[in-house]
């Protein structure tokens, strides 16, 4: 290897990135490593055209740690990607970090980068994380927001639902299944730090206002996707107004909620409408704690996600891919068969 890097002018480390097909080398110093070593014997032209070939890129999914059950789905099914990787695939991790905490995620898209060659997130718009998508951009590491969006140009894209348009369907089918012209409505959301649950939210204040003024929404709880706060924040709202007729959870942990309904006996008199279709979040439906779940299928959004960041560089420009998610509302009798949810 001595040999071939002096030949080549370039350092061994160098020649160790290039031989191991590890990303960071450019494709002319990698084409002059590759004729030197090709010229001294180091490899056969067999090996010279193997390493010459573009690897499968390396992808990380960054998602938040917590007990919401819909994340954990999406990272039950990358693992079994992972593990089911074949030989021209790409090599995926699915990392949990701390949630709603921008400077963890910050950090843990500058670490990743140096491995990854694209990485997927779920973004908190922050003036922290939009610092490190840039860096790792300019750095060359693909960047596509799934779930939640962070509008910046060096991003390939976002994949998921049109937030705004979710937070008025649940507003429509809480009035509507009502049927009533006064009234309290309640929002549950995550953190208003995830782009998905603020827009989820001024979505479903708009629509009320515009269509049924009448409709009183009784202020929105932060219960950071935990079924503990969810409950918790439930069981004051149902104390404190009576005349409740609606809860949209905006996130996710919409066990806590339905554990609240079910334990006052409220379940078949206040609406419930939430986000993901998971295994509890059928239950509830069947059961008829819950009224409907909105849903992205999660195996759309990991495919599309990984398509665009395998995608050749001439067929994207960055900021050019939209969402193209359709979005999925279940009931108790339109529930797919099936596992998986």
């Amino acid at each position: 290897m001595t040999d071939v890097a002096a030949a080549a002018g370039v350092s061994m480390a160098t020649v160790d990135r290039v031989l191991n097909r590890r990303k960071g080398v450019k494709q002319r110093t990698t084409q002059r490593v590759l004729k030197a070593a090709l010229e001294l014997g180091f490899l056969t032209v067999e090996e010279s055209e193997l390493i010459a070939t573009p690897r499968p890129p390396n992808i990380v999914f960054l998602l938040p740690a917590g007990a919401n059950p819909y994340l954990r789905l999406l990272g039950e099914k990358l693992r079994v990607r992972a593990a089911a990787k074949g030989r021209d695939a790409p090599s995926i991790r699915c990392i949990f970090i701390e949630s709603f905490n921008a400077r963890a995620l910050a950090a843990a898209l500058r670490h990743h980068a140096a491995w990854a060659d694209g990485i997927a997130f779920m973004a908190i718009d922050h003036p922290e994380v939009r610092e490190a998508v840039e860096a790792v951009t300019l750095a060359g590491t693909r960047v596509v927001t799934i779930v939640s969006d962070l509008p910046h140009p060096a991003r390939m894209g976002y994949v998921g639902l049109d937030n705004h348009s979710a937070g008025r369907t649940a507003a429509m089918l809480l009035a509507r299944f009502s049927k009533r012209t006064s009234g309290s409505l309640a929002l549950v959301a995550g953190s208003r730090n995830y782009r998905t649950h603020s827009e989820r939210e001024a979505g479903f204040l708009a629509l009320l206002e515009e269509m049924y003024p009448d409709l009183r929404v009784v202020g929105v709880r932060e219960g950071h996707d935990d079924a503990g706060e969810n409950y918790r924040h439930a069981i004051s709202l149902l104390e404190q107004h009576p005349d409740l007729i609606g809860i949209y959870n905006v996130g996710g942990s919409s066990n806590g909620i339905a554990r609240a309904l079910v334990e006052r006996n409220r379940a078949s008199d206040v609406l419930f409408i939430g986000h993901g279709l998971t295994s509890d979040t059928r239950k509830f439906l069947i059961d008829g704690t819950m009224d409907a779940v909105i849903n992205s299928n999660p195996d759309t959004i990991l495919s599309t996600a990984i398509s665009l960041l395998c995608a050749p560089p001439e067929q994207l420009r960055s900021g050019q891919a939209g969402s193209g998610l359709g979005m999925d509302i279940f009931f108790r009798e339109n529930l797919p068969s099936g596992v998986g949810f």
